[in-house]
């Protein structure tokens, strides 16, 4: 709470500057933006020496990650932690968002609407809560359609438009565009009126954005694309030394880029700082030793004290690469420069109590509109074609596997559903998949208010529906020896970034629940 009152003077700031840029009328294909008031009015330090630029893109709908793995990376709190960080020193901070932000996926089912609409909403609130100057809007941005998105009153900026702020002793311009004369158009117009560092917001992939500054001569500062080409892209942060620079950023809010300029005595095209160099050999040999760190923490089996002495030696290690990369740039110089760092928001930084608040809400709500939805409007699961397998549940198993549950009841696969209750996520469409068995299958189950008797990562999971097998025993109608590719369903790159088919499968293995089977 100490923190509360100067991040309402940053809204405030950052409200007043956002008022002053808006354009007369807003560009056909967007609804006129009303900006939301910030609780007290102050003006920005016109001769500020630089100013400091948040950017995120790729969002995907995320609030925060999963939680299913240790030192998850992400969370749009702790995101809003660092710009209202930022916002306390003496240089003017504007958050602009490159799109790809409010959904996850291009189509929606009928059943997921009222979660993913009620998330656009809170992250919304957020964006308005952490100052957002102006973001982009893409193809995932229009998932629910331009009225939904418009109602959220965030300020857009449509493809090929163009954005210019006051950052202090120099004007900002922010660019969308699709490709390399898009770039140059916009550079053009925000020069125009009176921009003296352009961002390109690339509407586009990573490699995408390569070919486009390759191509021409794309006139900005910087390049961030926005785009990756699916939901598992997007692992690493990228940044290219091309002659304009391009940025990749980790999807799904798991980072934040972070751009310092410092104004020159002598105004002029801006170069990047170089004396940050020996700051970035330092943070990538502490990201070397997090990534180890992490691999170690995520062990199946580790020891809990040891496990606990290396979260503490992580904690530090973030907490000295933090200082790192938001360590104020050097201003005064004789001419205009800039420094890209990339923020990654992990698990043991803070959090911005206002967000965190909004997204409780969200997890407090969404599951409550779930449940009834699947009342009111759920259907049960088609049954199984003529002469496939249904799902029977574990009591069926038990009558001549006995010998296999007491290993089955020792593993975490008999706690998946209560991992979620204990974080009240059990009604979340998003984990419900994983901790359910045979979910959204032909006789499984298929609605949230029917889980009852199908919680947990059950046999079926893992040897495929029973109904068959158990009329009819015989190891050609059931997966007797499930392989790596059954378990990477739920322990991909996402859920599970440190798992390793030979390292885990011990872990769900035992006297009569396959103790003999060879691993390799």
């Amino acid at each position: 709470m100490r923190r509360l009152v100067p991040a309402l003077v940053l809204l405030a700031v950052l409200g007043a500057c956002w008022r002053k840029a808006q354009s007369p009328e807003p560009p056909a294909s967007t609804a006129k933006q009303t900006p939301r008031e910030s609780p007290q009015e102050s003006p920005q330090d016109a001769n500020a020496p630089g100013a400091v630029l948040f950017l995120s893109a790729d969002l995907r709908g995320y609030l925060g990650p999963c939680g299913c793995s240790e030192n998850m990376r992400g969370g749009i709190a702790r995101a809003a932690f660092q710009v209202r960080e930022a916002g306390k020193g003496p240089l003017p901070v504007l958050y602009v968002d490159g799109g790809e932000s409010l959904f996850g996926a291009p189509t929606l089912k009928p059943e997921q609407v009222p979660q993913e609409e009620r998330k656009a909403r809170a992250l919304a609130e957020v964006f308005k809560s952490m100052g957002l100057a102006v973001r982009a809007v893409s193809e995932l941005d229009n998932v629910r359609g331009a009225a939904f998105r418009q109602g959220l009153g965030l300020p857009e900026l449509p493809t090929d438009g163009v954005k210019v702020l006051a950052a202090g002793a120099r004007k900002v311009g922010v660019v969308s565009a699709t490709d390399a004369a898009g770039l140059k158009r916009g550079d053009v117009q925000a020069r125009a009126q009176g921009a003296s560092f352009v961002v390109g917001l690339f509407q586009g992939t990573l490699p995408e954005a390569q070919s486009a500054v390759a191509s021409a001569e794309p006139g900005v500062d910087l390049v961030v694309a926005t785009h990756t080409a699916s939901e598992f892209d997007g692992e690493q942060n990228t940044l290219t030394r091309d002659a304009v620079p391009v940025v990749g950023l980790q999807s799904k809010g798991r980072s934040l880029l972070r751009v310092d300029l410092a104004y020159g005595a002598t105004p002029g095209r801006f170069t990047q700082q170089r004396s940050a160099q020996e700051a970035e050999k330092e943070v990538a040999s502490i990201d070397r030793r997090l990534a180890l760190l992490d691999a170690e923490i995520n062990l199946p089996g580790v020891d809990p004290q040891l496990k606990q002495l290396k979260q503490s030696k992580l904690a530090e290690l973030v907490e000295r690469r933090q200082a790192l990369l938001t360590a104020p740039v050097a201003t005064g110089g004789d001419s205009d420069t800039f420094t890209v760092r990339f923020v990654p928001l992990e698990s043991t930084l803070p959090s911005d109590p206002a967000a965190e608040t909004v997204v409780k809400a969200y997890d407090a709500d969404v599951g409550k509109m779930n449940l009834e939805w699947a009342r009111v409007h759920g259907q049960d699961c088609p049954a199984p074609a003529q002469g496939e397998a249904g799902f029977v549940g574990n009591a069926s198993c038990a009558s001549c596997h006995e010998e296999s549950f007491p290993v089955w009841e020792a593993s975490k696969h008999r706690q998946a559903w209560k991992t979620l209750e204990d974080v009240g996520k059990q009604h979340h469409l998003n984990c419900t998949g994983c901790h359910v068995t045979g979910w959204e299958r032909p006789g499984g189950v298929c609605r949230l208010d029917k889980v009852a008797g199908r919680e947990n990562v059950g046999c079926e999971s893992c040897h495929g529906p029973g109904s068959r097998h158990a009329e009819d025993p015989s190891p050609d109608n059931i997966i007797s020896r499930p392989g790596e590719a059954v378990c990477v369903t739920c322990h991909n790159r996402e859920n599970s970034p440190h798992f390793d088919f030979a390292t885990y499968l011990p872990r769900v293995l035992g006297p009569g629940h396959g103790a003999s089977r060879e691993v390799k």
